[in-house]
C-alpha cells in the first residue's frame, strides 16, 4: 500500500495559487479552475501528497463554479472540519496526509447520489488520466473510474 505524506519538495514547487489554496486555506475565484470543465476519465489526487481523493465518475456540474464531486474515492483520505470563517458555518475538506485545504462539502448535492457536494479547488488537485493510473501507482482505483 502506498504511503502518503506532506511532501516539502511538492510544497516548494507549488505555484502561487496552489500554495495559497492548499497551505493558506484560500479559495480560487469561481469559474477559473483548470479542472472545472474537465470531463476526462481518471482520478484527482492531492497536489501535495499524491493521496487519491476523487474519481471522475463522481464528478458532476453543480453550477457553483468549482469542480464538484458526490463522494471521495477513499473516505480515509478526507478530513472534514468545522469552518467558521467569513461569518458562516461550513464544513472544510482537507486531505488527511497532505493536510491540504481542498474546499468545502455541502448537503445540496444530487439526492440520488448521496446528497453531498464536495466543492473543490482545482489548485489543490492533480489529475491522473485513466490511461496513466496504473503507471503512476493508482491501478487499485481503475475500477472506480467509469
Amino acid at each position: 500500500m502506498a504511503q502518503y505524506e506532506k511532501n516539502p519538495d511538492a510544497v516548494s514547487a507549488l505555484d502561487e495559487m496552489s500554495f495559497y489554496v492548499t497551505q493558506q486555506s484560500g479559495t480560487e475565484r469561481p469559474g477559473t479552475g483548470k479542472y472545472l470543465d474537465n470531463q476526462a476519465r481518471g482520478i484527482y489526487v492531492d497536489i501535495v501528497s499524491g493521496e487519491p481523493l476523487f474519481a471522475s465518475s463522481d464528478k458532476y456540474d453543480s453550477g457553483c463554479g468549482w469542480p464538484s464531486f458526490t463522494k471521495p474515492i477513499e473516505p480515509a483520505h478526507i478530513n472534514e472540519l468545522q469552518d467558521r470563517t467569513h461569518g458562516m458555518i461550513r464544513t472544510e475538506v482537507r486531505s488527511t496526509y497532505g493536510d491540504s485545504h481542498l474546499g468545502h462539502v455541502f448537503p445540496d448535492g444530487p439526492p440520488d447520489r448521496g446528497g453531498l457536494r464536495y466543492c473543490i479547488n482545482s489548485a489543490a488537485l492533480r489529475f491522473i488520466p485513466f490511461e496513466d493510473m496504473e503507471a503512476e501507482g493508482y491501478g487499485a482505483y481503475t475500477d472506480q473510474v467509469e
